[in-house]
């Protein structure tokens, strides 16, 4: 990957965001960490810089267009064009959907879904007057196959799937591919704070149940990610990739 790669990477400021912005800005890329945690996001460009690699922090709100658009246009001013955009930004919560309420329901899909299309939308055109563009989305397999106390994230992760392959179609003669990463259970900030603190018994059940019998690291995302980002992966468009330890085997 060449330094004129530029990526952006939506809530890189921890957990499976940051394995990513790091892994992209070592192939050497330069990395725009953009989200709502801005002391972590300065201390992950913090930490980066101090290797010599080029990044930016931005602070993201994905819930508004306007705060979408300056992020994008904060990135062509110090980096230019963006080539690489990895809709990773995401929210759950964890508990039975007839303990939900609506305004739940809206915040999952404004977050998951709804925040990966305002990024898309302002980072096309750009990637269709470049003649190139790379686009990730970061789904998860509850989106493929559900996943119980977490209706509205499955829904909302099940839709940027399908956002990703009627995109892929539309832009695919732009030279712009689409694909989405669907990381089962994950060793998270959000992970901890959601599950494995509140609900250990949970985490326990959903351990054994994973075919390697252990939840994944966010580094163990990275190499699907970086095949769907590279130059290389030029015939690979509209496709789904799980990491899950063989939870989800589709």
């Amino acid at each position: 990957m060449a330094m004129t790669e530029v990526a952006i990477v939506t809530g890189g400021g921890r957990g499976i965001g940051a394995a990513i912005a790091e892994a992209l800005a070592r192939e050497g890329a330069r990395v725009v960490i953009a989200g709502n945690m801005p002391d972590v996001q300065e201390q992950k460009v913090l930490e980066l810089s101090r290797f010599g690699y080029a990044a930016m922090a931005c602070v993201l709100d994905i819930t508004r267009f306007d705060s979408v658009s300056a992020m994008v246009n904060a990135t062509v001013s110090r980096f230019g064009t963006p080539s690489i955009l990895i809709n990773n930004a995401g929210a759950d919560t964890i508990k039975p959907f007839m303990d939900t309420h609506e305004a739940e329901w809206l915040e999952a899909l404004d977050v998951n879904l709804v925040g990966a299309m305002r990024c898309t939308h302002q980072v096309i055109p750009l990637m269709q007057a470049a003649g190139y563009g790379r686009i990730v989305n970061i789904s998860s397999d509850a989106g493929r196959v559900g996943a119980s106390g977490q209706v509205a994230y499955s829904a909302a992760k099940a839709g940027l799937i399908g956002f990703m392959k009627a995109l892929a179609r539309e832009v695919v003669s732009d030279g712009i591919t689409i694909n989405a990463v669907c990381p089962g259970p994950t060793n998270t900030p959000l992970v901890e704070e959601i599950l494995q603190r509140p609900h250990p018994q949970l985490y326990q059940a959903l351990t054994r149940a994973i075919p390697m019998k252990r939840f994944g690291q966010p580094h163990e995302v990275i190499p699907a990610v970086l095949m769907f980002a590279s130059r290389e992966a030029s015939y690979m468009t509209g496709q789904t990739l799980s990491v899950s330890g063989g939870l989800t085997m589709i």
